[in-house]
C-alpha cells in the first residue's frame, strides 16, 4: 500500500518541485495550502498577497494531478508565532519568527491537519536533508544541511524535535536551486519562474516598525552615540589573554560570564545625536531606520535599553561595540535535536555555530554549566542579539539550538 504524503504547497517553486519528486518516487501525494495571516498592516505594496499564492498552489496541484486542500491556521499562528514576536520585541530582544513557524506551525499545527487527511508523512520544500540511524537499537533522525550551500535552510529547522522529524520528508534537500528551477521549467509548472517569497514567514515583507505598532506603542527616546575610545568597549578588551584559560578543562564560571555579558552603556559617556520612536523597534547591528545624517560612515545600533528607551549607536562597521566573544543560552531555552548526545553539566565540546540564516558556520567551544550553555567563539562575532537562535552543528548535522539570553 502506498504511503500518503501531505505536502505544504505554498505557491512557490520549491514546494512545487518537491511535490513532483514525491509523486515520482511513488508516494500518494496530496497538497495542502495553509493561510496563516490576514492583517496587511505594514505589508509592503510590492509583495504578492496570499490569494496569489493560493492560486499558484492550486494550479500546481492541477498540473501534477494531485488532490488539493486548504486550511486556515491563522489563529494558532497568531498565538504561537506573532504574539511571541511582539512580546520579544517589547523586551528589546530579536526573535526569529521563521524558526518558530517551523516548530509551532509547519511541523505541529500543519502536521495535525495532515494527519486528519490520512497523511503518513508531512513534506516541505525546505533545502535540508534527513537521515535515519540506529543508536542502541533506537532510531535516531538526523537533520542535515541541504546540498545547496547557498540555499541551505537547516538553520530554520533548528528547533524541530525527533518526533517531528520522524514523519517529515524533504524531497529537494539533495538538489540545488538551479536544478529545482530547471525541473520546474521542464515540467512547465506555473511556478517555474516565480520569485521566492521574502520577509516574515506567511506574513511577507513588512515595514517592521509599522507592523510592530499594531501592538507596541511608539514612544520618543534619545539616540546616544558611543564614540570609539570615549568609553572602554569591553567586548574587545575582555578577550585579551584568555585563550589559554579557555582551552583548560575547568574554565572559571566568572570568566565565561564576563565573556558573554554584553556591554552596558552609560548615556553620560556618549552624546545625544537624535531621537527615535521606540528602542524596542530596533535590533543590535541594525543600520537602517536610525535616520541621523552627517557621518562619514553609517551608524549601527550597538545597544538597546528598553526601560529607559535609549538607543545606543556607533559609527562604522568596525565599531567594537558591534562585536562579542560569546553568548549564553539558558537551560530553559536549550533544545537538542540529537537528544542521545545531550551535553552533561561540566562538559565541554567543540562545534560550529551560526546565529543567523546564511551566516557561515563559526568555530566555537560550548561549555555546559549549571545555568545553561556558554558559547565562546574563536573569532569575535558581529551583532549578537538576545532572542536570536544559536544553532550548533557537527559537520553538516544540526545537533541543537537555543534562543540567546545574552
Amino acid at each position: 500500500m502506498k504511503k500518503k504524503v501531505i505536502i505544504g504547497l505554498s505557491g512557490g517553486v520549491d514546494s512545487s518541485v518537491a511535490a513532483w519528486v514525491l509523486k515520482d518516487q511513488g508516494y500518494d501525494v496530496e497538497g495542502l495550502f495553509m493561510r496563516n495571516w490576514h492583517d496587511t498592516t505594514g505589508l509592503l505594496q510590492s509583495d504578492c498577497h496570499w490569494e496569489d499564492d493560493l492560486m499558484f498552489a492550486g494550479m500546481v496541484a492541477k498540473k501534477l494531478d494531485i488532490p488539493f486542500h486548504f486550511v486556515d491556521l491563522s489563529e494558532p499562528y497568531r498565538k504561537r508565532v506573532i504574539d511571541y514576536m511582539f512580546s520579544e520585541y517589547e523586551k528589546g530582544r530579536t526573535p526569529n519568527p521563521d524558526v518558530l513557524c517551523n516548530r509551532e506551525i509547519k511541523f505541529d499545527s500543519f502536521a495535525e491537519e495532515a494527519r486528519k487527511l490520512g497523511g503518513d508523512f508531512v513534506a516541505t520544500g525546505h533545502y535540508c536533508r534527513k537521515e535515519i540511524i540506529s543508536v542502541n537499537n533506537t532510531l535516531i533522525y538526523r537533520l542535515l544541511a541541504g546540498k545547496d550551500d547557498n540555499k541551505d535552510q537547516s538553520y530554520f529547522l533548528c528547533q524541530v524535535s525527533q518526533e517531528q522529524l520522524a514523519y517529515s520528508l524533504f524531497p529537494i534537500g539533495e538538489m540545488t536551486k538551479p536544478e529545482v528551477r530547471k525541473i520546474a521549467e521542464r515540467l512547465e509548472l506555473p511556478t517555474a519562474t516565480r520569485k521566492d517569497s521574502q520577509g516574515i514567514c506567511f506574513v511577507g515583507k513588512v515595514h517592521l516598525p509599522t507592523f510592530l505598532q499594531q501592538k507596541l506603542e511608539a514612544k520618543k527616546g534619545n539616540i546616544v552615540e558611543i564614540v570609539e575610545g570615549v568609553e572602554k568597549v569591553e567586548s574587545v578588551e575582555k578577550v585579551e589573554g584568555v585563550e589559554g584559560v579557555l582551552s583548560e578543562k575547568n574554565v572559571p564560571d566568572d570568566l565565561l560570564s564576563e565573556l558573554t555579558d554584553p556591554v552596558r552603556y552609560d548615556p553620560s559617556h556618549g552624546k545625544i545625536i537624535g531621537t527615535h520612536n521606540g528602542a524596542h523597534f530596533f535590533t543590535i547591528g541594525q543600520r537602517k531606520g536610525i535616520n541621523v545624517g552627517g557621518y562619514e560612515k553609517p551608524l549601527f545600533v550597538i545597544g538597546i535599553d528598553v526601560e529607559k528607551n535609549i538607543l545606543y549607536v556607533g559609527e562604522g562597521q568596525s565599531h567594537p561595540g558591534l562585536y562579542r566573544k560569546g553568548l549564553l543560552v539558558r537551560n530553559d531555552e536549550i533544545h537538542w535535536i540529537r537528544t542521545d548526545i545531550e551535553m552533561a553539566e561540566g562538559e565541554i565540546r567543540e562545534y560550529t555555530v551560526r546565529i543567523r540564516y546564511r551566516q557561515p558556520l563559526q568555530k566555537a567551544r560550548l561549555y555546559r554549566k549549571k545555568e545553561g550553555i556558554y558559547i565562546i567563539f574563536s573569532k569575535l562575532q558581529r551583532g549578537i542579539a538576545p532572542g536570536q537562535f544559536a544553532a550548533w552543528y557537527e559537520g553538516d548535522e544540526v545537533i541543537g539550538s537555543g534562543a540567546i539570553d545574552r
